[in-house]
């Protein structure tokens, strides 16, 4: 895992399984709902203009298969990750 930052800005998590990269979003809060509440989609552009410009060095380019999830970490430090985020 490493995180990366591009012209988009930062992205917290980069992690592959398989051929695909997960470009992983961190947000803290008290609770899940409060901390999933802090990504805004503007954040999300940025992360997908980063994320396609990491995409980029990749061997098949564009044509990587990607996916963004988002952990969310309550103030008992308590982790809620949930897949494909950005699709919902």
């Amino acid at each position: 895992m490493s995180s990366a930052r591009g012209a988009g800005g930062e992205i917290d998590l980069i992690a592959r399984d398989g051929a695909e990269v997960i470009f992983i979003e961190v947000k803290q809060s008290a609770t899940h709902r409060q901390a999933a509440e802090h990504l805004t989609e503007r954040q999300m552009g940025r992360i997908y203009a980063s994320a396609s410009e990491f995409i980029g060095g990749e061997p098949a380019g564009q044509l990587t298969p990607v996916r963004f999830d988002v952990a969310l970490v309550d103030g008992q430090g308590a982790i809620e990750i949930i897949e494909n985020a950005f699709a919902a």
